[in-house]
């Protein structure tokens, strides 16, 4: 009996041992974010509630031998009960500081849009849902997660410039009555240099993209460019970026398609004193949409300036104060869902 148990504490040890040798690098990180918004629509009146923002995100990484760092990451189910970020595929990261990412690997255009400061709060209105005018600088940045995407080292072809390259194809499906991303291809390009005190970042991106469908399809794929530049000298930032495209503004089964022709604005400044920061943006988009085929020439706008406040109360908890202000137009037409609103909350980071 003594043998025996020698002989089965021996095997546990050895799975044990075989268990933690196999076992991946995994590490948590997230966020709690909280607080209390209340809108003021020019139309209608305030409305108060609690916005959540949680995220808890598992990474993954092993090193072979070869010095290839293999790496995946997902984020679990959030407090609200939708489902988090589960589709993310593998990065493989080589020793010359190049990567390539494999399966659902998104638009290297979007990688490289430059960081406009804007409030770090989580106010504003909803518009209409007609108004199809962009906010973003990658927002004709389509793919599809059958996709992989190259990352150059640190300084590439001259210091400074790092670049990055992308296609993705559809997954053989027929095409629908509903517009479907076939493929894409993608290049985005970041350069840092310096200029005395400041240092000055350039990003850029262009993309396009084709789509399948049955029936009368858009005018235009889905495609575009973004560009842009921040300078940051000591504790303030000021950046300022461009975009403009063609979007498709749902490919939602049963609901109408949009083409969309649009531009966008974006500047802001942040300021770090203490353990005080403060942001100010501006965004401006202007969109001309149409179904399918359509020839409207009517335009929707969004003009948003908002501000923050920031306050770091300890380590990974900042409280944050922050306002925003709304003017829109859909088809030529003032949006009733103009206005501002206010937001009070925090952030724990970990």
């Amino acid at each position: 009996m003594k043998k025996e148990l020698l002989i089965g504490t021996a095997l546990v040890s050895t799975l044990g041992a075989a268990s933690v040798a196999e076992a991946v690098t995994a590490t948590m990180s997230g966020n709690h974010k909280t607080g209390v918004e209340q809108e003021s629509p020019d139309s209608g009146g305030d409305t108060r509630s609690q916005i959540n923002d949680n995220n808890f995100t598992v990474s993954l990484s092993e090193t072979t031998d070869g010095g290839v760092t293999i790496s995946s990451s997902f984020m679990l189910m959030n407090e609200n009960g939708s489902a988090g970020d589960l589709d993310a595929g593998f990065t493989l990261a080589f020793t010359d500081g190049s990567k390539l990412d494999i399966l659902n690997a998104g638009n290297a255009m979007a990688g490289h849009d430059i960081s406009v400061p804007g409030s770090a709060g989580s106010e504003g209105i909803t518009l209409t849902t007609a108004n199809n005018a962009p906010t973003g600088l990658d927002f004709a940045a389509a793919s599809t997660v059958f996709g992989v995407e190259y990352h150059t080292a640190e300084d590439f072809l001259v210091d400074g410039l790092k670049m990055s390259a992308s296609i993705s194809t559809d997954n053989g499906a027929n095409s629908s009555a509903t517009y479907k991303v076939d493929n894409h291809w993608g290049l985005g390009a970041t350069y840092v240099t310096t200029a005395g005190d400041t240092t000055v970042t350039i990003g850029a991106g262009v993309t396009d993209s084709s789509f399948g469908m049955t029936g009368t399809g858009p005018s235009s794929d889905e495609g575009g460019v973004h560009f842009g530049v921040s300078a940051v000298t000591g504790d303030l930032t000021v950046a300022i970026g461009f975009g403009d495209g063609d979007d498709v503004g749902s490919t939602t089964a049963g609901t109408a398609d949009r083409e969309i022709d649009g531009e966008v604005v974006k500047a802001g400044v942040k300021y770090v004193t203490g353990d005080l920061t403060f942001n100010v943006g501006a965004v401006s988009g202007e969109a001309t949409d149409n179904a399918f085929g359509g020839t409207t020439t009517e335009t929707d706008s969004v003009d948003k300036v908002s501000a923050s406040v920031s306050y770091a109360v300890a380590s990974g908890v900042t409280a944050i104060l922050g306002y925003t202000d709304v003017e829109s137009q859909n088809e030529n037409s003032s949006d009733t869902k103009d206005g501002s609103a206010w937001y009070i909350g925090a952030n724990m980071a970990f």
